[in-house]
């Protein structure tokens, strides 16, 4: 590796870099929603950009202009308005009745099922492949996934996020039915709709917080409602979503291409609430819970890589991008067989690629996003390729700090960046000079100073398949089935986006189509 160190980077040369990586036109960074911001990594008023014309309305005005608005925006969608108030038999016109089912199936997970698979069993039988090296090396750049001091927000995404101290404090909020945040205030054994009888809180994000009920009206049977916060934004947003949601529901009727379901959506309190099928947990959990420093069995992953391709070739078909795709967004059923993308409160149509470094969460992010290029559904491919590596070894694979360290771990797995994408980058300023040389940045270790590395060539890249195997002593054939999982991932990973593996062919590809 050929290298020039240039110490002192020039402060204004550092002033452009941050000028750079926050401009002024981007509505994504830290959320990847439109007009939010990242600021400590807590809500507060000024993190929203709102409309400022309700300071000059008196709030019947107010909810009287929602009221209109919503009803325009939602009779494009053929939905329901806050005004009907009849239980229907049925969901609202877009879903199918095998949507309702109180524990929904899948090809896929049923094969593994009629194979005998025990996921408990699976994970204690790849405990007992590990074995202990001395010689071994810390996971270089690594992170501890199951630290409970972890910091979610560091993935720069709308997944969790803390109430600020402030929450509960504003009595002059609409007859104190929300918090300071615009967050609905949930209460165990509320009744929302006439039907939902709320049995739990199961979290919170920067769009909604999230409810465990039970719908009276269909025996008691357990969904989860996603309600969304009060405010002109995110009210928006939620619509997207509710849009997204029916087009995906509409195209796979039977359910068959694993993204969760939505049953129905009403309002409550002026708040958008969305009715989902309830599922167990999230695969960030089930990695905590199950796959501590060890990653799931490879059986496990062939399936929910299977069942992810699945629901990448759904969205496609719907134009959607999920921009979003991570553990924590995909959940599982009791028996860890089956498992539903979720969250779509990031997603786009194809066609509205706006050019933004901030998009998807930064240890998922795509290097075509982080280098300003345009994008598709290439994108959400590369999320998933880093998902399933995260589920099989339980490690991050990328966990940069920045986008510039981002794409400093991207090149040392698969080599220096093609001069034709870097001519092609939109911030291309901020990461390679005009020889597309590399411009690391970096912190010295020894002076604390901030100083930009200028590398030339990479060697040897990283040996992906010793990445996956660790210290596991394989029998013959999983390590067969390991080899295949690294030409996949290769392929899912290519820098050009062009040419990286197309959905067809990952899903005939021979760790999917050939059985362990």
């Amino acid at each position: 590796m050929m290298v020039n160190r240039r110490d002192d980077y020039s402060r204004r040369g550092r002033d452009r870099y941050d000028r750079r990586r926050r401009p002024s036109g981007d509505q994504f960074k830290g959320s990847l929603s439109e007009g939010l911001r990242n600021q400590d990594h807590s809500s507060s008023d000024e993190e929203i950009t709102l409309d400022d014309d309700d300071d000059d309305e008196d709030e019947d005005a107010i909810i009287e202009r929602r009221r209109k608005e919503r009803e325009a925006l939602l009779k494009k969608l053929g939905a329901e308005t806050e005004d009907s108030m009849d239980v229907p038999s049925e969901a609202p016109g877009h879903s199918s009745p095998s949507s309702h089912s109180s524990s929904p199936r899948s090809e896929v997970a049923d094969e593994l099922e009629k194979s005998g698979f025990d996921f408990m069993e699976s994970i204690n039988t790849k405990r007992g492949t590990m074995q202990p090296d001395k010689d071994s090396k810390p996971f270089k750049n690594g992170l501890d996934m199951f630290a409970d001091e972890i910091d979610t927000h560091q993935f720069n995404s709308p997944g969790t996020v803390q109430r600020g101290s402030s929450a509960f404090e504003n009595p002059a909020l609409t007859d104190n039915w929300d918090d300071a945040e615009g967050y609905y205030r949930v209460r165990v054994g509320e009744v929302l709709d006439k039907r939902y009888s709320v049995m739990g809180f199961t979290g919170q994000g920067v769009f909604s917080n999230v409810v465990r009920a039970q719908d009276t009206a269909r025996g008691k049977q357990e969904a989860a409602i996603k309600i969304i916060r009060n405010n002109e934004m995110m009210h928006k947003t939620g619509l997207k979503e509710l849009d997204y949601l029916k087009k995906l529901n509409d195209v796979d009727p039977d359910d068959k291409f694993h993204c969760l379901r939505l049953y129905r959506h009403f309002f409550h309190k002026n708040h958008l609430c969305l009715v989902f099928e309830s599922l167990s947990m999230n695969l960030r959990e089930v990695l905590k819970k199950y796959g501590r420093d060890v990653g799931l069995h490879i059986k496990a992953v062939r399936s929910y890589t299977q069942q992810l391709l699945l629901a990448l070739k759904l969205m496609k078909k719907c134009n959607i991008l999920h921009a979003d795709i991570k553990p924590d967004n995909i959940l599982v059923n009791d028996s860890k067989l089956m498992l539903k993308l979720c969250d779509f409160g990031s997603a786009s149509h194809v066609s509205d690629n706006e050019i933004t470094p901030y998009l998807v969460s930064r240890f998922y992010r795509a290097p075509e996003i982080i280098m300003g290029i345009g994008y598709d559904h290439g994108i959400d491919l590369w999320s998933t390729a880093v998902t399933i590596y995260e589920l099989f070894t339980g490690k991050i694979m990328f966990p940069g700090k920045t986008n510039n360290d981002m794409l400093k771990l991207h090149m040392d797995l698969k080599g220096k960046m093609p001069n034709r994408l870097i001519r092609r980058a939109m911030f291309r300023d901020l990461h390679f000079d005009s020889n597309n040389n590399f411009l690391y940045h970096e912190v010295d270790k020894v002076t604390q100073r901030e100083k930009v590395t200028v590398i030339s060539s990479w060697g040897n890249p990283k040996d992906l398949l010793a990445e996956l195997i660790g210290c596991q002593r394989l029998p013959d054939d999983q390590h067969r089935k390991v080899t295949q999982l690294k030409d996949l991932l290769e392929r899912m990973l290519t820098l050009d986006p062009t040419k990286r593996i197309n959905l067809n062919q990952a899903l005939g590809h021979p760790f999917i189509q050939e059985k362990l």
